[in-house]
């Protein structure tokens, strides 16, 4: 390739990636008085042109779905947000023989805090301290008690809605007055008190009040599609605004980073990346880097960052980059409640996801498998989409008036059902670089190993039976058919496409065993950072963006302490 075109300006610290780690040291580190560059591997977002929450279906031409229906069924279809896709042409990645793994990428500014669900859920003190508690897995190097100040900060300036529960496996947080819960979720917590299941109101990142300028949410129930008032958090439009006004922040997108180029020193000084626009390598000079590219494309630029200090990759001593690599437990369900066809028709909308959901309640006993296990449900009328009664068709034979009537007594009778578990690291579930494929920059591209233990598919299974239970108790009928083996037993979901992967670059106090100390610093390289979900140590049964925050705000005090004190 040839030679890389190199900018004069050293800039105080380079971010790579845009989203809630990125979004959250760019605020925190240009507030701070320094000079920050981002790199950003896609465009720009504009929320009054790129977003959709309310558009309607006969808006489009296809309704939403493309000639031929190409982008049924799929993420990212013409219906939603630009947020991000499983398959990017020219970028492959390799899952290798024996393993499936998904891997979905958003390439535009804020990354998948475009496409999250906006749960956000604090880890709680047990989750730290895993290893002490049950033997399996490591301890974090951190303590919740250290943590629970950024949860505070995160939650006080993003907004969180919920209700104070005091339940140990959830810990409370600074909470907006939460949505009142519609009539299915009313409906499942009467059968969930019957049987002794947790069911509270949810916490999710969506404003039920005016928050720093942003507007309260008007229950459109569209959050999926991107949201014109910023009711719901997004880096893009939460946190890079205001970094943007600080006048010390510039936004390069279009630039796929390839490596972190280290000097003599041993001190990182540049990364290069292709600017997509025109083909050529630039480079840009920082003193000081975040990595917050999400946890496999962070580990995959620091594998790909060698030089005859690192061989086996920037900071990879240890060797544990790309490993321990874990996604959340996933499986899912569906039940029937014919009674809600006599349910008169109402304003059903709401925050776009769930009111209420279930914590792990049964942290108090033993069970057949360790960790646990969340359960996020929804159903009734909500606005219906392409495809949405294909189920239905398949079952019912007919076309015209009568199939159309089956469809209209059919809409708002499911409720679905989905569990999040938490995954113990295992040594046969990784990342690594593929020795033989690049992408369409020359970037040699991630090769993907994975194997769920028996302990994920007995945690799939009890999912499963309380769905089924939950349903029953309700007066409904579970439709769901699972296996008890094959790639996907008890409906287990393959790995990655629960979209919560992490673990690659974890933290530690040891560095022969870990990449990253307990402010996300690289151990072999100071003036480096990872703050993603790659640095995480175990992976709890919370979805990790709320931890993603408080983690890289922590990180961003810590470094802009470190930069005035001039041990950078």
């Amino acid at each position: 390739m040839p030679q890389a075109t190199r900018s004069s300006t050293v800039y105080d610290v380079c971010i790579i990636g845009s989203g809630a780690a990125g979004g959250q040291a760019a605020k925190v580190l240009t507030e701070g008085g320094l000079n920050v560059v981002m790199l950003e591997a896609g465009p720009e977002v504009h929320p009054e042109r790129d977003y959709k929450e309310h558009m309607w279906p006969y808006d489009l031409p296809h309704r939403g779905v493309g000639v031929g229906g190409k982008a049924r069924h799929i993420v990212g279809n013409e219906f939603l947000a630009p947020n991000g896709a499983w398959e990017i042409e020219g970028e492959p990645y390799v899952s290798a023989p024996g393993s499936t793994f998904r891997w979905f990428r958003s390439r535009i500014v804020g990354g998948r805090t475009n496409h999250w669900g906006r749960i956000a859920l604090r880890f709680a003190p047990v989750d730290f301290k895993a290893r002490s508690t049950d033997g399996m897995g490591d301890d974090w190097p951190i303590t919740y008690e250290e943590v629970a100040p950024y949860y505070d900060k995160v939650e006080s300036y993003i907004g969180v809605f919920g209700t104070k529960e005091n339940i140990p496996s959830a810990p409370d947080g600074v909470f907006l007055t939460p949505p009142k819960p519609r009539c299915t979720e009313t409906f499942i917590k009467k059968s969930c008190d019957a049987l002794n299941i947790l069911c509270v109101p949810s916490r999710m990142a969506i404003l039920t009040k005016p928050l720093n300028g942003r507007a309260a949410c008007h229950y459109c129930g569209q959050c999926d599609r991107g949201c014109i008032t910023a009711s719901n958090f997004s880096s893009s439009q939460v946190l890079i605004p205001p970094a943007q006004n600080t006048g010390r922040f510039t936004l390069i997108t279009g630039a796929m980073a390839r490596e972190i180029v280290v000097g003599k020193n041993g001190k990182a000084e540049a990364v290069s990346y292709i600017d997509k626009a025109t083909l050529t390598e630039q480079r840009v000079k920082a003193r000081a880097f975040v990595v917050g590219a999400s946890a496999c494309e962070s580990a995959r630029l620091l594998l790909n960052s060698k030089s005859t200090l690192f061989p086996d990759g920037l900071g990879n001593s240890s060797g544990v980059i790309g490993r321990y690599l874990t996604d959340s437990v996933g499986s899912s369900g569906t039940g029937h409640f014919p009674q809600f066809e006599k349910m008169p028709p109402h304003n059903h909308d709401g925050v776009g996801g769930m009111h209420m959901y279930m914590p792990w309640w049964k942290f108090d006993r033993k069970n057949d498998f360790l960790r646990g296990y969340h359960i996020e449900f929804g159903g009734g009328r909500s606005m219906p989409g392409v495809g949405e009664f294909d189920g239905l068709c398949r079952e019912y034979e007919g076309y015209g008036a009568p199939l159309k009537q089956r469809c209209r007594s059919a809409y708002g009778t499911f409720i679905g059902f989905a569990g999040r578990g938490e995954m113990i690291p295992n040594e046969n579930s990784y990342c690594e670089i593929d020795p033989q494929q690049v992408d369409k920059w020359g970037i040699p591209v991630l090769r993907f190993h994975w194997q769920w233990s028996d302990n994920e598919i007995k945690m799939a299974r009890d999912m499963q039976e309380t769905f089924r239970s939950i349903v029953e108790s309700a007066g409904g009928r579970y439709v769901t058919h699972t296996f008890t083996d094959g790639p996907n037993p008890y409906g287990i979901a393959d790995g990655g496409v629960i979209i919560h992967e992490l673990g690659t670059v974890r933290m530690g106090t040891n560095p022969k065993t870990s990449a990253l100390n307990k402010y996300c610093q690289v151990h072999d390289v100071k003036n480096v950072f990872v703050t993603d979900a790659a640095c995480f140590v175990s992976n709890p049964d919370k979805n990790p963006t709320l931890t993603i925050l408080a983690l890289s705000w922590r990180a961003s005090d810590y470094l802009l302490n470190e930069a005035k004190k001039g041990n950078l």
